[in-house]
Order: structure tokens, then C-alpha cells, then sequence
């Protein structure tokens, strides 16, 4: 996993190694809500707004926010923009990104968070882009491989994931982690 920190909010981000409780082992539903009221309870103290742009999540991190009862006043919405297309018409994400990196890079993943954010106006946004199987997977970017990004007014993160199972189990995963970054960036 790739993780930088040099960048204002973000040097956070490395206490979601530590964060053993949040396991899939573990009841992934109960860990999901109870990691979502956290997150809520913090944006509604600071007053703060989310928004979601999901690729191979395909809406997960949405549904599992708006699972919660009031997420209205802190989750403004998302946009799935599993093709290229949605991603550059919708997110702005420039086509030289995707032509020269690929939809699941770095500098996609933060060009999604950054547009997601710009688009719905919101002070913090999420994105996932990634390959959940089974097949579009390549040597360099074998299934599994999965670039997050957060993104405030100030500052943005991207790290990368390379998560194993099926396809449900990684986009479970991707979900997790997703939301384990933005309890990081706010807390």
C-alpha cells in the first residue's frame, strides 16, 4: 500500500493499518453501520457535507451511508461512474489521465474525488476506482487492485489497495476501507 503524507489533513491516514476491529472476519454489516455512525456523528459536529464517486463499487459506499437514518444532513450523493465516459463528462476527469494511466491510477482516483466533491459542493468527497473481478485484470493491474481517494478543499490522498477474494469480497473491501479513510480524515 502506498501512502503519502506530506499533504495537510492527511497524515491520518496511516491509522487505518491499526484498525484490526474493522476486518472482514468480523459481522461486516455490524462494523460498516457502527463505522458509519462514527462518521456521521463527526460530520454533523463539524458541519461538514460527503460526497461518494464509485467505479467498481458500483454505488456500495452510497447504499451503506444512506443505510443510516438522517444521513441527509451530512450526504449530499454520488456518482457512479463506472465508464470512462462518466468519469470525464461527469467528474471533468481529464481524458489524458485515462489515456496515459488507466482508469484504475492514482491520478483518476483523485481527479474523481476532486470532481465529485466540485460537482455536489461538498467539503469532503470519496472515490474508488478499481478492477473487482473476475476477469479485466493484467499484469500490472491484476484483479484486486484498487486506488482510494479523499479529497477536502485543501487537500487530497490517494492510496492504493490490492485486495483478494472474489468480487463481492473485493468490493466489500473496497467499501470498508473507503469509509475507514474518511472516520481518518475527519477524526
Amino acid at each position: 500500500m502506498n501512502t503519502r503524507t506530506d499533504r495537510g489533513i492527511f497524515p491520518l491516514l496511516p491509522i487505518l493499518k491499526m484498525a484490526n476491529h474493522l476486518t472482514m472476519e468480523s459481522s461486516p454489516h455490524t462494523t460498516i453501520t457502527s463505522l458509519v455512525h462514527d462518521i456521521a456523528d463527526v460530520l454533523v459536529e463539524r458541519g461538514w457535507t460527503l460526497s461518494t464517486a464509485e467505479s467498481c463499487t458500483g454505488g456500495g459506499i452510497g447504499f451503506e451511508l444512506t443505510a443510516v437514518s438522517g444521513s441527509s444532513r451530512w450526504y449530499e450523493g454520488g456518482v457512479i461512474s463506472y465508464s470512462n465516459n462518466v468519469k470525464s463528462q461527469q467528474l471533468h476527469v481529464p481524458e489524458v489521465l485515462l489515456s496515459k494511466y488507466g482508469a484504475v491510477s492514482e491520478p483518476v482516483a483523485e481527479a474523481m474525488a476532486q470532481g465529485v466533491r466540485k460537482l455536489l459542493r461538498t467539503d469532503l468527497a470519496v472515490a474508488v476506482t478499481g478492477i473487482a473481478g473476475p476477469d479485466g485484470g493484467t499484469p500490472d493491474k491484476p484483479v484486486g487492485t484498487v486506488w482510494i481517494a479523499w479529497s477536502t478543499g485543501q487537500s487530497t490522498e490517494a492510496r492504493h489497495f490490492h485486495f483478494s477474494g472474489d468480487r463481492e469480497q473485493v468490493r466489500r473491501q473496497t467499501v470498508v476501507e473507503a469509509l475507514q479513510g474518511v472516520l481518518a480524515v475527519i477524526s
